[in-house]
């Protein structure tokens, strides 16, 4: 079952609960943090980027997560292949983040001693500004970087949790922005064309349960000169009402229902850096996914622990839109990820 959520209105209810469960192609549900009653410390508001080409992406993030904010930047460099990551974290931020309470619209920023990251949306253009003092080997890293927000379809994700009536995930992924701009890493330049870099946002508000774990998968680019991505994605919160799973082609989605992520083993432990292989249960998404580098990072505190593996490659495989067009894809950048967090 895929319910379609189609007319606009609060996202919870006056008792904390979610209003409506289900998919839209547009961010219909009105957030309103003050309307939250579950425990403040367990609410996570975040805005994530990532802006990739063939040879070079970097993926941005600022967080609100009440008890714990974090500020983040990754730089990835496929050609070699190599990554860093550097996320400085804020004590007990609770809402003084100011998140704003749609992506449509409004500022989210976070500016420290050694480091700023800047996310502007105006009109039909997302502004992203970012430095960081020592990055990487002493190294300043800094850039700008402005995003096409192409006003077509995104996905969008109202999820409760069984074990918690007050949780819920709502969550926004925009895939296929155009990008333009530049990252300086040190006296090296990474230029962004749009004409062969795109961006996606993770834009997500809610209230979570401690312990879970999540895979997500994402791809944004051009296939024969049209705008093609997707959205896939489970095991987070009680999915019964509907999936995350998207097609975009044109700006345009078309939903798909479960989508099952095959990651290789070997001796019982996940092998992220052999081929993957994606399946769905409407035969409308078949991919086997060659890795290129695992953005691996690992946190142990004991009550708080967080296992990342974000691991990007190239999709091969087919697609079926609604209409029963096959699309053919063919060594697409992307990547797909397993997350397990305590916190």
């Amino acid at each position: 079952m895929q319910h379609e959520i189609t007319r606009k209105h609060d996202l919870l209810r006056p008792n904390g609960t979610l209003s409506e469960a289900g998919f839209a192609r547009s961010l219909l549900l009105d957030y309103d943090r003050s309307a939250i009653k579950a425990n403040k410390f367990r609410i996570k508001e975040w805005d994530y980027y990532l802006i990739a080409n063939r040879e070079f992406a970097v993926a941005l993030t600022i967080a609100d997560n009440s008890y714990m904010g974090l500020d983040s930047i990754s730089f990835i460099d496929f050609r070699k292949p190599w990554q860093h990551t550097k996320s400085p974290m804020r004590l007990f931020p609770m809402g003084h983040t100011h998140m704003p309470e749609t992506s449509e619209t409004g500022y989210t920023e976070s500016f420290c001693k050694n480091h700023f990251l800047s996310f502007r949306k105006e009109k039909d253009r997302r502004f992203l500004k970012f430095h960081m003092d020592h990055f990487y080997d002493h190294k300043t890293l800094d850039g700008e970087i402005t995003l096409e927000d192409h006003g077509g379809d995104s996905m969008v994700i109202a999820t409760p949790f069984v074990e918690d009536p007050l949780a819920f995930y709502y969550n926004q992924k925009i895939n296929c922005m155009a990008a333009k701009g530049y990252v300086n890493l040190g006296d090296q330049s990474y230029i962004f064309r749009p004409e062969e870099s795109f961006g996606v946002l993770d834009w997500g508000r809610g209230v979570w349960t401690y312990k879970n774990t999540w895979y997500w998968g994402s791809s944004s680019g051009l296939l024969d000169g049209v705008p093609f991505g997707f959205n896939i994605g489970c095991g987070f919160g009680d999915d019964s009402e509907a999936t995350e799973n998207m097609l975009f082609y044109g700006h345009k989605a078309h939903k798909l229902s479960r989508v099952t992520f095959n990651i290789p083993t070997l001796n019982g432990v996940d092998n992220y850096l052999e081929p993957w292989f994606f399946t769905s249960d409407d035969d409308r998404f078949k991919m086997i996914f060659h890795p290129i580098i695992d953005r691996a990072a690992k946190t142990n505190l004991g009550i708080l622990c967080s296992d990342q593996h974000q691991v990007f490659g190239l999709y091969t495989g087919r697609v079926v839109l609604d209409d029963g067009t096959v699309l053919t894809i063919k060594d697409f950048l992307g990547f797909a990820e397993k997350v397990f967090n305590k916190w």
